[in-house]
């Protein structure tokens, strides 16, 4: 359902207000502010030819933010899970609230390191952005999940 929804939600997002999509558009301008805060003359601009927001780091064309990098489908993996192992209404609300903000925050941070990696190592683009930023990510769905079974899921306290 929630994918369903997240696909509608991008169906319907034509792009004439906020490129590509809002959610997309945010996580680019929020990542702006913290590259600029971290001292970097940063700007993000639409992409002329693919559904992206351009990060310029410098006047140099670094990285780009795709609809994938909003974090948007790895938070739905996550409420996924949570429900499939809910346990109380009030926790299981308030845990998926919780980890959804920390997921969506650890995805900007990923993104403004990652950006800044490929600024000073551009040659170590690939293992930044194959292997180790999303092992940053899913490895803390990962933690958030198995704490969530461990303390809070339902499931476990019926076969204990």
């Amino acid at each position: 359902m929630l994918n369903f929804g997240y696909n509608l939600y991008l169906d319907l997002s034509d792009g004439s207000k906020y490129y590509p999509d809002y959610i997309t558009h945010l996580v680019a301008q929020q990542s702006d502010v913290l590259l600029q805060n971290f001292g970097y003359d940063a700007s993000v601009v639409p992409h002329p030819n693919e559904p992206s927001m351009k990060v310029i780091v410098n006047g140099k064309y670094v990285a780009r933010v795709i609809e994938g990098c909003n974090s948007v489908s790895v938070i739905i993996l996550f409420i996924s899970f949570i429900i499939a192992f809910a346990g109380k209404l009030k926790t299981t609300f308030f845990y998926i609230l919780a980890g959804s903000v920390l997921i969506y925050t650890v995805n900007l941070a990923r993104i403004v390191i990652l950006t800044i990696g490929l600024y000073n190592y551009p040659w170590r683009r690939d293992i930044l952005h194959t292997v180790i930023f999303p092992l940053i990510i899913y490895g803390m769905v990962l933690l958030l999940w198995m704490f969530w079974v461990n303390r809070f899921s339902k499931l476990k306290k019926r076969n204990a």
